[in-house]
């Protein structure tokens, strides 16, 4: 099951489960589109993956199935992974 991590890496922007600008790689690194976009140019900086919309978990399965609440921000390694 996805972790739905609660933040950007880079910029720390909150990212709840009903974000729908929240992007992962297949590690379930969590961005947001804008930082993807403007900063990673489409390139996970952990595993030098892409990256895809995070699901949406419906509101209903959360109370079983909740979000993660540690907040990964690595504003340093903010930038095109150069290892795969």
């Amino acid at each position: 099951m996805l972790e739905l991590r609660p933040s950007c890496e880079c910029c720390d922007k909150d990212l709840p489960p009903s974000a729908t600008d929240a992007m992962i790689c297949s590690f379930e690194c969590t961005f947001c589109a804008d930082c993807v976009e403007h900063r990673l140019a489409g390139i996970c900086p952990n595993c030098g993956g892409g990256f895809v919309p995070r699901p949406i978990r419906p509101a209903g399965k959360l109370a079983n199935n909740p979000p993660s609440i540690i907040r990964i921000f690595k504003p340093a390694g903010c930038g095109p992974a150069n290892a795969a």
